[in-house]
């Protein structure tokens, strides 16, 4: 790979093409694999992303590189919609809401529990990946809400995630976003509160 005027090694340019197929195919997989499961045939992934099967197998050989690419981009979606809603919500309500997206991020991803755990050393980076994007997203938003006075500040991240997941039920959406509003409220308790807290609510984004 030629080298940059600095010295260092050009970046690759993805076709905005390649990037699009590359997207749906992502896209397409998520939704199949979470509606039939990560062993859905190859053709409902490539008919929803409206490619050809040479296509999706150029970019992901064997299945296992797919499985992992969609957990990877789904982890990536997840963890980088922390940052706007810290912008645009008082930090409880940006917590709030964003425990709600890795709710329905978890939820979707219970057809790649079995992968997960199957033991197949092409999954073994898979759950480091989880923690390591993860847990300083909630730690920056639990440090904000916590620094705002509107909850306790005894919170541990990774707690936070593990009681999502505990509370989760897959087949009803409106049962776990009621159980993640009455643990936001309870994560008030004992809180130094302060006239910026009192301002947030736990609604679940729109």
């Amino acid at each position: 790979m030629p080298d940059s005027p600095a010295g260092e090694p050009a970046v690759r340019r993805v076709r905005p093409d390649v990037q699009r197929n590359l997207d749906a195919l992502l896209t397409a997989a998520a939704e199949v694999f979470a509606t039939d499961g990560v062993d859905a045939p190859v053709r409902r992934i490539t008919a929803r992303a409206g490619v050809g099967a040479g296509t999706l197998y150029r970019h992901f050989p064997q299945r296992s590189d797919l499985i992992t690419a969609v957990f990877r981009h789904e982890v990536d979606a997840c963890a980088e919609a922390a940052p706007a809603l810290s912008e645009r919500y008082e930090p409880v309500e940006a917590l709030s809401r964003w425990l709600h997206r890795f709710a329905r991020f978890v939820a979707a991803k219970r057809g790649l529990k079995a992968v997960l755990h199957s033991g197949d050393p092409a999954y073994e980076s898979l759950p480091a990946y989880f923690r390591d994007r993860f847990v300083p997203v909630v730690t920056d938003l639990v440090e904000a809400a916590a620094g705002s006075g509107g909850i306790r500040a005894d919170v541990r991240p990774f707690d936070l995630l593990r009681a999502v997941g505990d509370l989760l039920a897959p087949d009803d959406e409106a049962y776990t976003d009621r159980m993640i509003t009455l643990l936001v409220d309870g994560l008030r308790y004992g809180a130094d509160a302060s006239p910026a807290a009192a301002r947030g609510t736990t609604d679940v984004a729109g």
